[in-house]
């Protein structure tokens, strides 16, 4: 097995004298040497900054890795922005001393002033910056020595290089690389090693298709999300001889996941356990180690005294201490494996009682109706603490809802509740959704949960929905915050916030990764006001990265328009 080539001498000249193209573009072979005067063109741009921090956000794959390594050889430290909504770059944009890709004022590539080799940079002094996915709360800032990625990209292929050996893999993903997971296995790992980027994103399964039967041989670095939804009826059988293998991380991905994927792609996926912090802990393929967790390369692990695990590596800031986690585990083989049993309690106080909201979600989950539930607290000021809960139904679910109503089910999972909560604490909020709202990397944000109490939009009543069409209805009603201030003599929805609802409703009915980033033929006949039943339909045009939606009342048509991906 070849070995892989140390992240700070992946731009030296000599580390591309036996190595395949970095990339293939539009037909045409990225030689390494193509790649380096890339990234001696971003070394030169990023030379000229005064301050330390540059801002990152690509969605082309070859250009950020050749900005990254500009920057690292320019001494500077790429801040990888999780996604570019106007609160995140309102938050992060003044605090770095440039921008890259597509933010506000980027910075371009400049020719480079000589045809000088590059210098080994140190990993141990050049740092990279990225946020974790918010799932617990708001997204934290984590600072990584490119030294601890190194050793990890070592260990990865340590255990899994063996079986990516073909001519001409390809990297294709369905996730991000401007989180730790994509980061790692899209384009450190690769160019560590040798192998292809993909520089093309893969939104749909239909994409994922179309890329694996235009590649010799491909891997696959997706999400959970997006190998639980593969349709079993598009043509799989020729592309899936040239898959090599499957990874999943991000999230778990449950067995019915797993098994579809093994059942459509042939590849169990490896799923790979960690975080931003960890780095990866642990993988496994259901198909050989079913709920077994294998300890990767390099990684210590062992139970702390309240049974949680805790993990040493090369992966840390500090390889020689123990980091405690949140998840608790039975460990198996002296420590060379181990089963998750859960996340630790999150215990809470309702009504001065305490409440374990992990509890609650277990037990809904034992319902029938209920797919996946997930609590959170509702604070607002002047008013009590109060529970509330998101609901992904079973398709009984949905016809129990939709045949006894609202109330009807808010009463029936209360009364389920009664067991394991006092009934002064039980949540008094419910939403029920298609999907639980996730990022791009598969995870479940504390503050994408909140968003669904916000009373910024009413709650959705989903009539039906399917792989390309939903029709959801809205009720107005006058509390709603998005009525006031706007229009002073009057209380309607402004068409900015209508636009909002579009969004938000697109990727509960569609699960659709990327950035909406625009729009286009919006048109506002008429305002929605209080009282108003909006009915809204949404329509999925995949051939153009598009959505198309509609708000009707029984007074007539209020908007429509098509929202798109991309930059």
């Amino acid at each position: 097995m070849k070995q892989s080539v140390a992240l700070a001498d992946v731009a030296l000249a000599a580390a591309g004298a036996d190595r395949r193209p970095v990339a293939t573009v539009n037909g045409r072979a990225v030689a390494h040497a193509d790649w380096l005067r890339m990234a001696r063109g971003w070394r030169a741009a990023f030379e000229r900054v005064t301050g330390d921090e540059v801002g990152f956000y690509f969605e082309d794959t070859l250009a950020f890795s050749a900005a990254l390594w500009g920057a690292w050889h320019a001494g500077k430290t790429p801040v990888l922005l999780g996604d570019v909504q106007p609160s995140t770059l309102a938050q992060l944009l003044p605090t770095v001393s440039a921008t890259a890709g597509l933010l506000p004022d980027a910075l371009e590539a400049l020719e480079p002033r000589d045809e000088g080799a590059l210098q080994p940079f140190d990993m141990q002094a050049a740092r990279l910056v990225l946020f974790t996915s918010g799932s617990t709360g708001r997204p934290e800032r984590i600072v990584k020595k490119v030294a601890q990625l190194d050793a990890e990209v070592h260990n990865l292929q340590a255990a899994f290089g063996s079986a990516l050996q073909a001519d001409a893999l390809q990297v294709l993903a369905t996730v991000s690389h401007q989180h730790i997971y994509g980061l790692l296995f899209r384009v450190l790992w690769p160019l560590s090693a040798g192998r292809e980027l993909g520089t093309r994103f893969a939104r749909y399964p239909e994409d994922v298709l179309q890329q694996l039967e235009q590649a010799g041989h491909g891997v696959l670095i997706s999400s959970p999300a997006m190998l639980s939804r593969l349709p079993v009826h598009l043509p799989w059988g020729d592309a899936r001889t040239r898959l090599k293998a499957v990874f999943s991380s991000g999230g778990p991905l449950a067995v019915q996941g797993a098994e579809l994927a093994l059942a459509t792609l042939g590849h169990s996926p490896t799923e790979v356990f960690g975080s931003s912090e960890t780095g990866g802990i642990a993988w496994r393929r259901r198909a050989e180690h079913g709920d077994v967790w294998q300890t990767l390369p390099g990684v210590d692990v062992r139970l702390n005294d309240g049974g949680l695990l805790a993990v040493r590596s090369g992966h840390l800031d500090d390889p020689a201490s123990w980091w405690e986690t949140a998840d608790r585990a039975e460990p198996l083989s002296g420590g060379a494996s181990f089963v998750l049993l859960g996340r630790a309690d999150r215990i809470v106080k309702i009504a001065e009682k305490r409440v374990s909201l992990t509890a609650m979600e277990q037990r809904l989950q034992a319902h029938e109706h209920v797919k996946l539930a997930r609590a959170v607290l509702i604070e607002r000021a002047n008013l009590p603490t109060r529970v509330g809960m998101v609901l992904e139904l079973s398709e009984p679910g949905w016809q129990a809802l939709f045949a006894q109503g609202r109330q009807a089910m808010g009463h029936a999972l209360r009364d389920w509740l009664a067991d394991v909560v006092e009934r002064v604490a039980l949540p008094r909020n419910w939403r029920y959704v298609v999907r639980m709202p996730m990022n791009e990397q598969s995870k479940i944000t504390q503050q994408s949960l909140l968003a669904l109490f916000d009373p910024l939009m009413p709650p959705p009543q989903w009539v039906s929905r399917s792989e390309l069409d939903a029709h959801v209805t809205l009720q107005v009603v006058p509390e709603l915050r998005v009525l006031e201030g706007h229009f002073p003599q009057a209380k309607l929805i402004p068409g900015v916030a209508q636009l909002h609802w579009a969004v938000t409703l697109a990727r509960q009915a569609f699960d659709i990764p990327g950035v909406y980033a625009r729009a286009e033929v919006v048109k506002f006949q008429q305002p929605i006001l209080p009282g108003d039943t909006v009915e809204v339909q949404l329509k999925r045009i995949p051939e153009k990265d598009a959505i198309q939606f509609a708000f009707t009342s029984r007074r007539g048509a209020h908007a429509s328009g098509r929202l798109l991906i991309g930059a």
